[in-house]
């Protein structure tokens, strides 16, 4: 088997793509319509085509032949995460929500591209919306297109090496005429958990050797010392340190872009001395309803929330954009900045966001950890090394709609 291709949709700032190429895949085109995520994906892939712009006029131009520009025929593998805002549990949760459709887009490149497999990442609420409304649409799509092998996975950032409890789930899908020996859902899970680790990361093993001081906007500042005791997380993090999956080499040709490292994206909101003296009643770990009522009214007891040192973090958001107060530094009196957040998602200090910083918070929530993405990735190389030309054995019969519909128990809180 030859170097393995694929195209990645919804790209965002490339936290999905940055895990993929790391697995072993050659991205051929990364499509994305915000411009300000755009501008932060040519930085750190300046050698990846993108096509910025709606997905919905992606192979679907008049005019354009965007399998013959970028070199498209016979791609392995189709990945991206639409946007989730409208499935999201903090989100709108409307039905309503044209955000909703946007599977359609990607179902359409993929009977378009006709790769072997494809990933589609998202929330997990989409499986409970409605009663699994959208999750039987998206499986029934699929199926139409010609991907009756299609199954979804519920993934925990943490067990990948993100130090951070984000859940996802991830539909895979094997073009007909292909099989595997054995259940789908089972050979992907079954790589996975090859990749799970015993331990997780936590947010101390993420971030403790940044500065506590910070930088403005946009500057940069001298990079720290490695310390007596870098952890193995910061170690994969770090520009003048080597841990497996990242090498060296891989840290640099991002962003970066110095002949010495230097700290990129240490800055934050910057806060009110009553907001400083507030949050510094918090301990590790506790919310605003553990503050005294001379302290806090009671209100909103989600706003303010200390990180815990010794537990991953809870979930990077893109909300962060508006709202600093839910990632208060595990020990200082301030929020988390751009670059620790970064940290709690996987992205290397190689990574380089650009933009504003409020957009730059933005991306980062809405990012696919890169080693989360990374085991995907893996998972996905080894079940397309596993895939054959299906026999009579692995026929393929055309599903009902009850042979669809997969039960979904929900999450321990």
């Amino acid at each position: 088997m030859g170097q393995l291709t694929a195209v990645s949709l919804f790209a965002g700032c490339g936290g999905f793509c940055e895990g993929i190429e790391l697995a072993g895949f050659k991205i051929k085109c990364a499509v994305e319509l915000d411009r300000f995520a755009a501008e932060t994906y040519r930085h750190n892939f300046p050698k990846t085509p993108l096509f910025e712009g709606d997905v919905a006029t992606f192979l679907n131009t008049r005019g354009a032949d965007h399998v013959k520009q970028y070199g498209l025929a016979n791609v392995d593998l189709v990945f991206g995460g639409p946007p989730c805002q409208g499935y999201s549990q903090i989100g709108t949760r409307d039905l309503h929500d044209p955000r909703n459709r946007l599977f359609e887009e990607f179902a359409r490149v993929v009977a378009t591209l006709k790769p072997k497999l494809f990933l589609m990442e998202n929330v997990p609420n989409l499986l409970l919306l409605n009663k699994g409304h959208f999750r039987d649409l998206i499986l029934e799509e699929f199926a139409r297109i010609g991907y009756r092998n299609t199954t979804y996975l519920k993934v925990t950032a943490s067990d990948f090496g993100v130090p951070q409890v984000r859940q996802r789930v991830v539909f895979v899908g094997i073009r007909d005429g292909l099989a595997l020996d054995g259940e789908l859902r089972e050979f992907c899970q079954g790589l996975l958990n090859t990749r799970k680790r015993s331990e997780p990361f936590t947010v101390k093993d993420a971030i403790s050797d940044l500065p506590s001081s910070v930088v403005p906007s946009g500057e940069v500042m001298p990079y720290p010392n490695k310390g007596r005791a870098l952890s193995e997380f910061q170690k994969m993090m770090r520009l003048d340190t080597h841990a497996a999956p990242y090498r060296l080499a891989a840290k640099w040709r991002r962003g970066h872009g110095k002949e010495k490292p230097v700290l990129h994206n240490h800055h934050t909101k910057e806060i009110l001395e009553r907001r400083a003296h507030l949050i510094s009643f918090l301990k590790p770990g506790e919310k605003a309803d553990s503050l005294p009522k001379r302290i806090w009214n009671g209100k909103r007891p989600e706003k303010w929330r200390r990180l815990h040192p010794d537990l991953p973090s809870y979930t990077i958001l893109a909300q962060m954009h508006r709202d600093l107060s839910e990632w208060v530094h595990p020990r200082l009196s301030r929020w988390i900045t751009v670059r620790e957040a970064a940290r709690l998602q996987s992205f290397h200090d190689g990574f380089v966001f650009v933009g504003s910083e409020w957009q730059q918070l933005k991306q980062i929530g809405n990012a696919v950890p890169p080693l989360l993405a990374y085991a995907l990735g893996l998972m996905a190389k080894g079940t397309l090394r596993k895939l054959k030309n299906a026999t009579a054995k692995h026929k393929l019969a055309t599903p009902t709609r009850r042979d669809l519909l997969v039960e979904y128990v929900q999450p321990a809180a």
